[in-house]
């Protein structure tokens, strides 16, 4: 029985020393890998549903692709988003080509909280044109990359920024028309501008038209209204939110917290509480209780000094009125005629006072 060769580096997964892989997030330039796999199994069969699916393979829903170059009349930007993403891949194999791809050469990653960002400033678009003629094209520039950090990975931003291209004709084809001056002529023509086909200019020129009118898309397809419904609603809405005042910033109410205070104390306070208000009911009524404002008919305050009566009731010594209209002598009232009610009062004021 022959026995293979012993690994050193192989431990077996029942041994004391096996040790599992430690398990490592994709790269961002292995997606831009998968992506271009993904191009290359396109076929000429593959619908606006092969498209979409690849887009959301590899792009975030709320995405967005910016491509900035310069052309003849003036630099361009044009920036499109995710409902837009698909067509204007599609569009570059509408143009002729039949190959697509792209080569990240010395790319710096960033990480963050919640992205991961790739720049790489030696980036190329490579495509193969079929049509007119074979033609490879070359197309450098600068490709910025944010992807999300999460297990899908997907583009969030995509910024390319074109500096410069090439086209590049094989020997092969000169030699076999190097004796014709016509078709040495359109092989000497380009046939893209910065990289890009007429079908994909032309496309990101109607983007600057469709991009704005995506809202008006989207209620098109869930109310199915007619265009121009659709457009009165959006432009209603919008000069509501331009007319309708800015909320004002309401202030946090800060709450206070309640102290607790023991029974003892509770009750040892109202008790206080209590005490001190029949007091100072008892000073206001001695002090409101006035004889002009209670007794119209005295005119002046009699003396109030207060002596013992037979009886043991405090009585008044000595009054006087200003009319003559009664006379007190010992205490009390005359022999025989009873205390009218303003006495009374008299003689009580004058003991609540003295207490007081």
């Amino acid at each position: 029985m022959s026995s293979t060769p012993h690994d050193p580096f192989y431990s077996s997964p029942f041994g004391p020393f096996y040790r599992r892989h430690t398990p490592y997030m994709v790269q961002p330039e292995y997606r831009i890998y998968e992506m271009n796999k993904r191009l290359q199994s396109r076929t000429e069969d593959s619908d606006n549903l092969w498209w979409d699916a690849f887009a959301t393979e590899f792009f975030e829903d709320d995405a967005t692709l910016t491509l900035s170059f310069c052309l003849e009349d003036g630099p361009k930007r044009y920036t499109i988003g995710r409902t837009l993403i698909p067509r204007y891949f599609s569009t570059v194999f509408e143009g002729g080509v039949t190959d697509l791809y792209y080569i990240l050469k010395h790319s710096k990653e960033s990480y963050h909280n919640s992205s991961i960002t790739v720049d790489c400033d030696q980036c190329a678009m490579v495509t193969q044109h079929g049509k007119p003629m074979f033609t490879k094209v070359c197309t450098e520039g600068r490709l910025i990359l944010e992807f999300t950090f999460d297990d899908l990975m997907r583009i969030k931003t995509w910024h390319f920024t074109i500096r410069q291209y090439r086209e590049l004709v094989p020997r092969s084809i000169l030699a076999m028309h190097a004796q014709d001056p016509q078709v040495l002529d359109q092989l000497s023509k380009n046939i893209t501008r910065m990289g890009l086909t007429n079908f994909t200019l032309n496309y990101l020129r109607l983007c600057v038209i469709l991009e704005p009118m995506q809202e008006l898309m989207s209620r098109h397809k869930t109310y199915n209204l007619s265009p121009r419904d659709c457009l009165k609603t959006c432009l209603f809405q919008k000069w509501q939110r331009m007319v309708a005042p800015p909320e004002p910033a309401r202030q946090p109410t800060t709450k206070r917290r309640k102290r607790k205070n023991s029974t003892s104390s509770t009750s040892n306070s109202s008790a206080g509480n209590a005490a001190n208000s029949a007091g100072s009911k008892k000073k206001t009524a001695a002090a409101s209780l006035s004889l002009t404002s209670q007794v119209p008919e005295l005119g002046a305050t009699p003396n109030r000094s207060l002596s013992p009566g037979r009886d043991g009731d405090l009585c008044q010594s000595a009054a006087v009125t200003p009319a003559g209209q009664f006379k007190e002598k010992h205490g009390g009232a005359l022999k025989g005629v009873p205390p009218s009610p303003a006495q009374r009062l008299v003689v009580l004021t004058g003991g609540l006072s003295e207490k007081m």
